[in-house]
């Protein structure tokens, strides 16, 4: 809690890394409902302008070293939940 905290996310493509790469994080909070997208990058990052996440997120990857990470700000317990990293690299998924 209060602490920076890291969602680390690595990815191998047997295509070419493109600006059509897709990097989508997802999240469910613990109590369950649906997954919300709280941040994606494509050709540049793109962090939720909305929800308990907004300014909160940062974008800490390298796409060309094969890194989706991301990084969220002052955590509460209340963050607890799933996570999810999704990354397309047409036609790679």
């Amino acid at each position: 809690v209060g602490e920076q905290v890291l969602l680390k996310c690595s990815f191998k493509s047997s295509s070419p890394i493109t600006e059509n790469l897709l990097v989508d994080w997802t999240y469910r909070p613990l109590s369950g409902g649906p997954m919300e997208t709280i941040f994606y990058y494509q050709s540049v990052p793109h962090p939720t302008t909305s929800g308990r996440f907004k300014d909160r997120i940062s974008w800490v990857g390298n796409v060309a070293n094969g890194d989706a990470s991301i990084a969220i700000e002052s955590p509460a317990l209340s963050d607890n939940g799933t996570f999810v990293c999704s990354v397309k690299n047409p036609p790679d998924i």
